[in-house]
């Protein structure tokens, strides 16, 4: 099947290479011709396990074509993939600008049947607005689907070629059969394809993104009342995690959730309940939760030192809002870090992908290290913000040669406290049972 793909950031960049993968002929539009030239010399503007060698083996072949001509695009192609950008405005509220510039564009040039395919996280009733958008400019026949996303970034191209579920929102039977007939490699396994209506469709994603958020934040709530309780939270996720009714993901304390969909995902629900005159207060405290938690490192860096870091060194190990990733879209690091700035530090930073992303954010603030143990050289304390592997098994004895002050805050609970603190460290992690003292040799 042909299909054009508008948008080459994350989710169009992987949906489109993978629909290539499955045999399907695929054009990539986008306007920013310096990125589609990059890409047509095989260079991925993102980071994501796997997808560089795809993008490669299937511009090759020929099936994957990346273009700024959307006019010849939508000449070809029976499918017509929306995948642009919905970043927040100022409110929190999703911007249709880029989704609905498509649909005119789409709407101006269509020459025939074609199914219209919302991919972009957008609010509800927006395939409704893309419709509207079309019909203006056209006469010829189409349907608008939504089609939400569920991938992970670090995991994109596995969660995109071996799908949990498909979702379909469509009131057309005979469109239902087409997107079924569009996906079906993707679900040779066995895996659903469910077909919902549209604004069901919409509001999918927006709950899957906010119920996962929510888990996150009620998980750091109650790590600061293990704290408090003298109860660990790594054993209370155990606990919880075996039953089945609740599961063992997403159950992680830490510095709080960040990236590209969670926060912008909350506040887009939040700002729509408004705007309906409905209050939703359960994502409303998860979102304060994660914002209090993302400052709380940073705060107890500051308290350990007596509340002010002029003429200390900090060191942070991991950038990116999570592992396997370069993006650093509402990284806690970023909050992190600002905080130890404002309070005269000096920050010294290692992440294995991230550090070119991260000079766009801080510049010269930091100072930017070949590898982790390079931050270490003179630093008064860690920070592990991220939870790469690269730095769950480090030597102990190197870091503390290394470290003026041998002190670890560990945002994502990385280490075991007790070992941390019987080789001399002083220790730090969310909800986690700390030792006071090394225990007594037998």
């Amino acid at each position: 099947m042909k299909i054009a793909v508008f948008g080459t950031g994350y989710v169009g960049l992987v949906t489109g290479t993978c629909f290539a993968d499955t045999g399907h002929d695929v054009i990539c539009v986008d306007i920013d011709a310096e990125k589609i030239r990059k890409l047509n010399d095989g260079i991925s503007p993102i980071y994501e396990p796997g997808l560089d060698e795809l993008i490669r083996k299937n511009t090759e072949s020929g099936r994957l074509r990346f273009v700024t001509d959307a006019v010849a695009a939508i000449h070809e192609s029976l499918f017509l993939f929306i995948a642009v950008g919905t970043p927040p405005g100022e409110d929190g509220s999703a911007d249709l600008t880029h989704v609905l510039a498509v649909a005119r564009t789409i709407g101006e040039h269509i020459n025939g049947y074609k199914v219209v395919v919302v991919k972009s996280t957008v609010p509800v009733g927006t395939c409704d607005r893309v419709r509207e958008a079309i019909r203006a400019a056209t006469s010829h026949d189409f349907d608008v689907v939504s089609n939400p996303e569920f991938l992970k970034e670090g995991t994109a191209v596995e969660d995109c070629l071996m799908p949990e579920r498909i979702i379909v929102g469509t009131d057309n039977i005979r469109t239902a059969e087409i997107m079924k007939a569009l996906y079906a490699p993707f679900v040779r396994t066995g895996n659903p394809i469910y077909v919902l209506d549209v604004r069901s469709s919409e509001t999918t994603k927006y709950a899957a993104n906010a119920m996962l958020a929510t888990r996150i934040s009620f998980m750091n709530e109650f790590a600061g009342f293990c704290e408090r309780m003298g109860a660990d939270i790594d054993a209370v996720r155990t606990g919880i995690g075996s039953d089945s009714r609740i599961g063992k993901r997403f159950l992680f304390a830490g510095v709080g959730y960040g990236g590209s969909c969670f926060p912008k995902d909350v506040q887009a629900v939040i700002r729509m309940a408004h705007k309906a005159g409905f209050s939703m207060p359960v994502l409303e405290a998860a979102e304060a939760v994660n914002n209090r938690q993302k400052a709380l490192m940073a705060e107890r860096v500051i308290a350990h030192f007596g509340g002010g870091l002029a003429g200390r060194k900090i060191a942070v190990w991991g950038l990116s809002f999570k592992p396997k990733t370069d993006d650093m879209r509402e990284a806690p690091s970023i909050t992190i870090i600002r905080s130890l700035l404002d309070k005269g530090a000096a920050v010294s930073a290692h992440d294995p992908i991230a550090m070119e992303v991260a000079r766009g954010v801080f510049g010269d603030a930091i100072e930017f290290c070949a590898n982790n143990y390079d931050a270490l050289q003179g630093a008064d304390a860690l920070v592990v913000v991220t939870e790469w592997n690269d730095y769950r098994f480090p030597d102990f004895q190197r870091m503390k040669t290394l470290m003026r002050n041998p002190v670890i805050f560990d945002g994502r609970n990385v280490y075991n406290p007790l070992e941390v603190v019987q080789l001399g460290f002083s220790y730090y992690g969310i909800g986690r049972l700390v030792p006071t003292d090394p225990p007594a040799e037998a």
